[in-house]
């Protein structure tokens, strides 16, 4: 699948650079259409949420082409780090229509089409920016996954180039980018736990309805509504008419819907935990690599929250509520625990962690960010191994 992906960005590159190069002496206001695509989301992570690119049709000469601001390549150098960074740098691309369509049409994913109600000198106008936006020195931009994406940048190449202003319809329904999240991410469990763990408290507050349209499908439900008012106050619709150009495929069952959910995971992580706990106090002995794996586990979880709430320039990872559940110093602590536990020693760590998660718990319906209900059975394990590390410790020196 990704040598597909890499191979279409080659051909989409080279193919844009011989019809723009065509472009220059033609005429851009005959016989031409400029839409909006809307395609549906994928199985891939970076494909979760849909797709947005904009058609230029010019039927006089013979012209079908999209311009994609969702181009990337994993092979660009510390992709990985540069994305947890904040710092992905995404290009807008341009292919040939068929060659956009025949690879929605392989994976089964569909593709709406709105064609824009715009006047000439509005076609004009959008097809001479997205041609200047496609100038080597202008074609790549900075992702925002929220703010600044293949659906964000589409809609306000369009706004830029209206005569007058687009007025969107309001929904009178507050919700959050969580919200959205959750949507397309129901049938990915781990995708969404592992989403949910970055997310801070900033993702839960309400967001304004243009706020929802970095989500394609949001995006498209705008526009659909959506009027233009030019400066004399004439109104007319933003979308001339609408058409399914590809039909989506019934899409099947994810692979890893046999495997365990984070909630089912981590259920039995808590059962294994309890369970070992009690026969622990029963035999008061301490299983110290009970904790050598919870702790270590959480810390790491930790430090990649830590990480992203600290560094990363991602606009929503800050402040995160989890690191009171999930944070470093469980992996700084984790040899003197460890330590402690062999001698059943009083640690001072297990009293204040277990006072914390107590908190956390007991305060879970009031803090102002919503946790995946997984962090649940996890947070109350590692309560039970500092309270029985506390336990252990007491009746030793009693």
């Amino acid at each position: 699948m990704k040598k597909i992906l890499y191979i279409s960005i080659i051909s989409a590159l080279f193919f844009s650079t011989q019809v723009l190069a065509s472009l220059k002496n033609t005429n851009p206001n005959d016989s031409i259409d400029i839409s909006l695509l809307t395609c549906s989301p994928g199985d891939e992570i970076y494909s979760l949420f849909g797709h947005t690119a904009i058609r230029y049709q010019d039927r006089k000469h013979g012209i079908d082409i999209v311009f994609n601001y969702g181009m990337f390549s994993f092979q660009t150098p510390h992709f990985l780090w540069r994305f947890i960074l904040g710092e992905t740098d995404y290009q807008l691309g341009v292919t040939d229509y068929q060659n956009f369509a025949t690879e929605y049409e392989y994976y089964g994913r569909g593709v709406k089409e709105q064609i824009l109600n715009l006047s000439k000198e509005e076609k004009n106008k959008l097809f001479t920016s997205l041609k200047r936006n496609y100038l080597p020195e202008n074609r790549v931009y900075r992702y925002n996954f929220f703010f600044d994406n293949c659906a964000t940048r589409p809609r306000n190449m369009i706004e830029n180039c209206i005569n007058g202003e687009i007025k969107y319809a309001t929904s009178p329904v507050a919700i959050s980018f969580r919200d959205i999240i959750h949507k397309y991410t129901a049938k990915h469990p781990w995708e969404r736990f592992g989403i949910d763990l970055c997310l801070g408290v900033k993702a839960d507050k309400p967001i304004s309805n243009r706020a929802e349209m970095f989500a394609p499908e949001y995006l498209y439900k705008s526009f659909a509504s959506a009027s233009i008012v030019n400066i004399t106050k004439e109104k007319r619709k933003l979308v001339f008419s609408s058409k399914e150009l590809i039909h989506q495929r019934s899409i099947k069952a994810p692979i890893h819907n046999n495997i365990p959910t984070p909630l089912q995971s981590f259920l039995l992580v808590f059962i294994i935990t309890t369970s070992l706990t009690i026969y622990e106090l029963k035999n008061k002995k301490n299983y110290w690599i009970i904790d050598l794996c919870l702790f270590s586990a959480a810390g790491i979880a930790g430090c990649i929250i830590a990480f992203l709430a600290v560094f990363s320039v991602h606009p929503t990872v800050s402040p995160n509520y989890l690191l009171f559940v999930l944070h470093p110093l469980h992996i700084l602590a984790l040899p003197f625990l460890i330590y402690t536990a062999k001698n059943k020693r009083k640690n001072w760590y297990h009293i204040v962690n277990l006072a914390v998660l107590t908190l956390f718990i007991l305060l879970w319906g009031v803090i102002p960010q919503r946790f995946d209900f997984a962090i649940l059975p996890l947070a109350l394990s590692l309560l039970i191994r500092s309270a029985s590390n506390i336990i252990l410790a007491y009746k030793k020196h009693k």
